[in-house]
């Protein structure tokens, strides 16, 4: 199958948009936090001849597929194995100080999602696996199989936002004292199972999304990669130079946001009648709150139903 018939980038003309001014010059280096397959990477370095593009992603395959995607732009690409909380590291693994433009494209990818065999979806029946790097040790069946009930009932209500979280977490204690939930289809029969046919009618949703959700934020450390990683970006950016995040729900945009609104409001205490200049943010905000996609977007890429986009400039030299 084709790339581009296995990856459609989000919002894709609208981020070009929002990081041109930042990168049409000379010697304008891009990092794309979220390589996955490519494809937002491939229009930049078609649109930008000038752009050097380092791609950053934790899972393997994705890498290697995008690697052949942008062969033939070796000479301006530079790919790095690593997860995007380890920005800085891999800047400086290049020797690269300052960044004109950051893009993050967060959550599980479409090539994940797709791949039945990852465990991601809780539609297809797979190992409970849910890694985005194929090499991390934390698998979604050493979460089942290990976690105590407290532990289960939190990170479903913190990153799941499951009013079920306690009876999930206790049925699934329950569950593996017999056997342990090694595959998709066992867990999501429990769910179904522990979900009262009242709730079941109430939902718009599968009773099993939003602890798939969860377990796999937590394998994959998503929230806590999401909260490094958008601070040393900012700090990497130089003046002039911009930040576009696509989030896909709102534990990940709340952390973009507060992080935005932190950069772009001045410290300066109340009542000071002028500005001194180490108080002035060193940020503006490039969108206001978070942009939507349009219903033509969402029709052409199903992806897109959920994002929300923010996007931020450096304005200011940083302290």
């Amino acid at each position: 199958m084709a790339h581009d018939q296995i990856h459609i980038p989000v919002l894709l003309e609208r981020c070009i948009e929002l990081l041109a001014p930042a990168l049409d010059h000379d010697g304008a280096v891009l990092v794309d936090a979220t390589l996955g397959l490519g494809g937002h990477a491939e229009a930049f370095l078609e649109r930008f001849p000038k752009l050097h593009l380092v791609g950053l992603d934790r899972d393997t395959e994705a890498q290697r597929l995008a690697g052949e995607r942008l062969a033939r732009f070796s000479d301006r690409l530079d790919l790095v194995h690593t997860e995007y909380h380890h920005l800085r590291d891999a800047l400086d693994s290049l020797g690269i100080e300052k960044v004109s433009g950051f893009l993050f494209d967060l959550g599980v990818s479409s090539m994940q999602l797709d791949r039945a065999e990852r465990g991601f979806a809780y539609s297809q029946d797979a190992p409970l696996d849910m890694r985005m790097d194929s090499t991390a040790e934390l698998t979604a069946a050493k979460v089942l199989a290990e976690y105590d009930e407290g532990a289960l009932r939190r990170i479903f209500q913190q990153y799941g936002e499951e009013k079920l979280a306690s009876r999930y977490a206790r049925r699934i204690v329950e569950r593996r004292q017999e056997s342990p939930l090694t595959t998709s289809a066992e867990l999501v029969q429990l769910l179904i199972d522990a979900t009262p046919a009242a709730v079941q009618r109430e939902r718009s949703g599968h009773p099993a999304k939003r602890v798939f959700q969860a377990l796999r934020i937590e394998v994959n450390g998503e929230l806590d990669g999401v909260e490094q990683a958008i601070p040393a970006g900012l700090d990497a950016l130089e003046p002039g130079g911009r930040m576009v995040v696509l989030a896909y729900h709102s534990l990940e945009d709340r952390i973009v946001k507060r992080e935005f609104t932190a950069r772009t409001t001045s410290t300066a205490p109340r009542g000071l009648p002028v500005e001194l200049p180490e108080h002035r943010p060193q940020f503006r905000l490039l969108v206001r709150g978070a942009e939507l996609a349009s219903d033509d977007e969402k029709d052409i890429n199903p992806r897109a139903a959920s994002v929300r986009l923010r996007a931020a400039e450096r304005i200011t030299e940083s302290a």
